[in-house]
């Protein structure tokens, strides 16, 4: 019973601390602030590539 009880009670500290993490990142809206940074990063990545076009 005690074994039971450790386990439970590490799987609600984890989703605890995961519930923790995703609200952070929705009340601080950082999820689209690294979106943005990441559309940044892709954008200069592909601005460098030559155009491929055929007609």
């Amino acid at each position: 019973m005690g074994k039971v009880l450790k386990v439970i009670g590490t799987i609600i500290k984890v989703l605890t601390i995961i519930t923790g993490i995703l609200f952070v990142i929705y009340f601080w809206n950082l999820d689209q602030k690294l979106m943005g940074w990441l559309y940044t990063i892709v954008n200069k990545i592909f601005d460098k590539k030559k155009a491929d076009i055929r007609f």
